[in-house]
């Protein structure tokens, strides 16, 4: 990702996910095997934790507590007081419904800010968010680990079979009522299918039952693109890439570099150069597409996606 310039000061809003541990561990940690050099966190809001998620409001205050006391990072409190403080910020609460109105409490700021998934849980939402970011020239990305998984990124950058002509994913998806359908866990399986495919789907159709959903996306160009979410069984993340001349496998589990530690440095990339590898037209798209597939899980129907 290139040579980072300076050490930055990083604030992080929203002390209620397993990414919390995750992200420190790897920015704060100089002697950990994967550390991820240029800057590191010190100033934290916890934010509000939601009432009506168990995984939010059971967990807020460990997190908050390890920030804190194992990272010496500056309890403030709010989000425009961690905007005000760092030179950039890592917007991680748990509950995509909070990240527009945190989102609008720091945009004007003007500061880098990276947005965990789900960016939000509907089109509007996320349309939103985006405005913002324009308005303000907010340096800016929202996305999924798994968009970064090495094994992934390995089978890229093969150049010797010709254009891709489609993608098979799979993942675990289950479900959590309060970020609806793919939202949830699909969104990494999504993440994984646009990194291969990018942009330019027209239409979706999903398949379900209580184990499992087979999500079929096609674009414009006529490639299909599947997703194969299970909620039984293995838990494992791969894709097959359809080449012109050859298909190959990226076993995402496989891989011995953690997804979080390749998706930090395109996120420090971001923060240092203000420049991020994923087009927001693209963001938008994928939040799309999952409002589409969520319709279509309902009505069995298949969704154009109309942005």
């Amino acid at each position: 990702m290139g040579m980072m310039t300076r050490q930055l000061k990083l604030g992080m809003i929203g002390l209620d996910t397993s990414h919390v541990s995750a992200f420190a561990a790897l920015l704060n940690d100089a002697a950990n095997p994967y550390h991820v050099p240029g800057g590191t966190i010190q100033v934290v809001y916890p934010g509000i934790a939601s009432e009506d998620f168990e995984i939010s409001y059971g967990r807020v205050r460990t997190f908050t507590d390890e920030m804190v006391n194992k990272y010496n990072a500056r309890l403030v409190d709010s989000e425009q007081a961690v905007a005000e403080e760092c030179d950039a910020i890592l917007l991680l609460s748990v509950d995509g419904r909070v990240h527009l109105e945190q989102f609008r409490k720091i945009a004007a700021f003007g500061k880098p800010v990276f947005i965990d998934k789900p960016l939000a849980v509907s089109t509007e939402q996320a349309r939103e968010i985006m405005e913002l970011v324009k308005r303000y020239q907010v340096p800016f990305m929202s996305c999924s680990s798994l968009r970064y998984g090495e094994a992934l990124t390995e089978q890229l950058q093969r150049t010797e079979n010709g254009s891709i002509r489609g993608a098979d994913c799979f993942g675990p998806m289950m479900l959590q009522p309060t970020q609806p359908g793919l939202y949830w866990y699909g969104i990494h399986a999504v993440e994984m299918l646009y990194r291969v495919m990018g942009q330019g789907c027209q239409s979706v159709t999903a398949t379900k039952n209580e184990d499992y959903d087979v999500i079929v996306g096609v674009w414009k160009d006529g490639r299909i693109g599947t997703i194969r979410g299970n909620r039984v069984g293995n838990y494992n993340y791969g894709v097959l890439i359809h080449w012109e001349k050859e298909v190959g496998f990226a076993d995402i589990n496989a891989h011995p570099k953690p997804m979080y530690a390749s998706m930090l440095e395109h996120i420090m990339h971001l923060f240092q150069s203000g420049e991020s590898n994923i087009d927001l037209d693209e963001t938008l798209e994928i939040m799309h597409f999952i409002e589409c597939a969520n319709e279509s899980r309902i009505t069995g129907k298949t969704v154009r996606l109309c942005l």
